[in-house]
């Protein structure tokens, strides 16, 4: 189950979903519709963290609701 924040916003010049993953420096997703952009952030993020086992490199723990100001 992914536990990391999750920023998805509708991007007209793409005409579709963006999704960002802050926790997780580069990984993004888009999709048609909010659940397909969803569940396939839920993809990159199974990617980024096997990449970066298999490089060796730290995963963050997600820290859950990061604010703004």
């Amino acid at each position: 189950m992914n536990k990391y924040e999750l920023v998805i916003y509708w991007s007209d010049e793409d005409k579709a979903f963006l999704v960002e993953v802050p926790e997780l420096p580069g990984c993004m997703a888009d999709g048609s519709t909010y659940q397909e952009a969803v569940s396939n952030a839920e993809t990159v993020i199974a990617e980024w963290i096997a990449t970066a086992e298999e490089l060796g490199r730290p995963i963050p723990t997600p820290r859950g609701r990061l604010l703004y100001t």
